[in-house]
């Protein structure tokens, strides 16, 4: 409603306007006497009543709203135009005491230059149209499900920037639905997953406490012997449901970040000192080292140290006997890099695009026990994505494999 009266206020101030103007031009080129001033004043004054009366109740009456097509609401505003022209110059042409002749060739050339003006606006607004049916095409296309629809609408006038807005929503619908589907996936591959890698070791856990409970098994040798492989299968269990609480706080974005300046030296140094007793018991050489000017770099050390621990405990599984695994850090300019390089099996080249997926395993005969849940390095490429760097490897089949971290230092 406000609106409404801002538009109509503007009509008519616009009109105003128009009169005053002419009346000015009017006596700067006549130099009319007081009393045809006063005429002229008087009978402008009267067609631009008129002028608004008309323009008003064509809005009053909602005409916009009530046309069938945005094409007739401009040609009809071009006709109703050209006739107020046509009525506002015949009716002086005609107080003015034109001659008839003079008269009549003024009606002629008002309504040959109202026909140009209506032919003209229509081969405008033809132009217009076409750029609104683009933009109502590709509308109906995302309605139909096709979020790759783009409006190319070239021009930077508010079509163009409707358009182009257009198109930014569609890419944001575009990438949720991608959100969407991916998400769905990996739904379905949680399910899939739990249906059967948590049920084995649960099931396996519940025939060997029955079996203790039973009295099927007495020799206190083959009963510790029971009570190891069920506290294994525990531990897989809980690295399992850990993996699980981590990669959801990454979906939900909620990753708690306790960022502070540290030392990648000291995590490293820790990192060895954890999986030592893992690597001797496998025969395997684990080293690391930091080169100067690594310290200090802005991180949390928990996170980084969970990314670390998934990359090194990953390679000390797929390195054999008498394989080595290096941990080196070195500093360039503002960033550090971390690589964490074995010498084991490598990975195929069909594989690697697929590693940081989850649930992705390439070695697909190796069960969750012996090869993971294929959730440690979807985890680390989250942790070092969180820290706003990145990650990437690098593998030659039967040479070995090279996980690098580029990590910003603030």
């Amino acid at each position: 409603m406000k609106n409404s009266r801002k538009r109509t206020l503007f009509f008519a101030t616009t009109i105003a306007i128009v009169l005053l103007i002419s009346l000015v031009f009017f006596y700067l080129l006549m130099r009319p006497t007081l009393g045809d001033l006063q005429h002229m004043a008087l009978f402008l004054a009267i067609t631009a009543v008129i002028s608004i009366a008309i323009g008003y109740g064509a809005f009053r009456f909602n005409w916009l709203k009530s046309a069938p097509s945005l094409r007739w609401v401009l040609l009809g505003s071009y006709v109703i135009a050209s006739l107020l022209t046509f009525l506002n110059v015949w009716l002086t042409a005609r107080l003015m005491f034109a001659s008839e002749h003079d008269l009549l060739l003024a009606t002629v050339l008002l309504l040959f230059a109202g026909g140009i003006a209506v032919a003209l606006g229509s081969f405008f607004t033809s132009a217009l149209i076409d750029r609104i049916s683009r933009l109502e095409s590709a509308t109906h296309s995302i309605e139909n499900g096709d979020l790759s629809t783009r409006a190319e609408i070239p021009g930077r006038d508010e079509i163009a920037s409707l358009a182009d807005s257009f198109n930014k929503m569609a890419r944001q619908l575009q990438t949720a639905d991608q959100k969407q589907k991916e998400l769905e996936t990996l739904r379905r591959d949680l399910v899939a997953w739990a249906g059967h890698d948590l049920r084995t070791p649960l099931s396996s856990i519940r025939l060997l406490v029955e079996a203790l409970a039973d009295g099927v098994v007495t020799d206190p040798k083959e009963i510790q012997n029971y009570l190891s492989q069920a506290k294994k299968h525990v531990d897989t269990l809980s690295f399992l449901v850990d993996d699980l609480f981590q990669i959801s706080q990454l979906d939900a974005g909620g990753m708690p970040l306790n960022l502070e300046a540290a030392s990648i030296s000291d995590l490293i140094s820790d990192t060895l000192e954890s999986f030592s007793s893992l690597a001797a018991q496998k025969g395997v050489r684990l080293s690391g080292s930091a080169s100067e000017g690594v310290n200090p770099i802005t991180m949390d050390v928990l996170w980084m140290g969970r990314a670390i621990n998934n990359l090194v405990s990953n390679a000390i599984r797929y390195t054999p006997v008498n394989g080595e695994i290096k941990i080196n850090a070195n500093s360039n300019n503002d960033r550090v890099t971390v690589c964490i390089s074995d010498s084991g099996e490598g990975i195929l080249p069909e594989d690697i695009p697929h590693v940081f997926e989850r649930f992705y395993r390439g070695d697909k005969s190796r069960s969750r026990v012996s090869g993971g849940a294929g959730l440690g390095l979807a985890i680390a490429k989250g942790v070092v994505e969180a820290h706003k760097g990145n990650i990437a490897v690098q593998s030659e089949r039967l040479k070995g494999t090279t996980f690098t971290i580029s990590l910003p230092k603030r």
